[in-house]
């Protein structure tokens, strides 16, 4: 049943944007049949290298706080999931019909594969799209996540099945070595004129059921990369990123 309204829904997608060339445009008639997009917000207690991370204080605010209120800005995420095993956080939540918190399973608290979590969701949620993020992106804006997804549905069949937030990078890469990666010592070219990489920075991942449930993984086969400013895509993964972020949003 699930799946024949998923085909059906990827049908209409295709008929819509064969009419329609305005991007906002299709995204209005996309919601309005019904393609709902729910994200995914992993939240685990503690954390290796700064304590309990995900809600220490920044600016009298905890941590994971700006990611939700950005999220529920987000005008195509129907629903927000976190996924936590902090009560506080339950609590918090727990008349808010915007935010679901579910309780992480005993096997997935601490560090573990973030597919498992995703997939623990999905088997908890019927919803054929769908977007993760983390509460360590505190500067993601409201915009790149709805143009994100908007990119994600125009190219949906045709040439992707998942996206994924990358940061450009131009940098002169070397080895443990150390041998040059990326460039050659004799002929040394400006960074503006290096073979241009991307970073996954683990923003924000976009993905269908169908594409995860085949691949076991929140990037398909045919994944888009989607660039992002370097401020929005700092990550805190340790003190000093702390510290960083606590001074630009200051």
């Amino acid at each position: 049943m699930f799946r024949g309204i998923k085909s059906l829904m990827e049908s209409l997608l295709m008929f819509i944007k064969g009419l329609v060339g305005n991007r906002q445009m299709i995204m209005k008639i996309l919601m309005a049949c019904g393609f709902s997009m729910f994200a995914i917000l992993p939240i685990r207690a503690g954390s290796q290298r700064v304590n309990n991370k995900n809600i220490t204080p920044v600016n009298n605010k905890p941590l994971y706080t700006y990611i939700v209120e950005t999220l529920k800005q987000v005008k195509q995420v129907d629903k927000i999931i976190i996924n936590t095993d902090y009560k506080i956080i339950h609590d918090a939540f727990s008349h808010d019909s915007r935010v679901d918190v579910m309780n992480r399973e005993e096997n997935l608290r601490g560090n573990c594969n973030i597919n498992l979590v995703i997939n623990e969701v999905l088997r908890n949620y019927q919803c054929e799209y769908f977007l993760q993020t983390h509460a360590t992106n505190p500067l993601l804006k409201v915009n790149t996540i709805s143009t994100a997804i908007n990119v994600f549905f125009e190219g949906l069949k045709n040439t992707h099945d998942s996206l994924f937030s990358v940061t450009k990078v131009q940098k002169r890469f070397w080895s443990e070595q150390p041998a040059p990666i990326n460039h050659k010592i004799a002929d040394e070219p400006t960074t503006q004129n290096l073979e241009t990489m991307y970073e996954e920075n683990s923003c924000f991942y976009i993905f269908s059921r169908s594409s995860f449930e085949n691949h076991q993984n929140r990037i398909g086969a045919r994944p888009c990369i989607f660039p992002i400013s370097k401020a929005e895509a700092i990550d805190i993964d340790d003190e000093e990123d702390l510290q960083i972020v606590k001074k630009l949003m200051a």
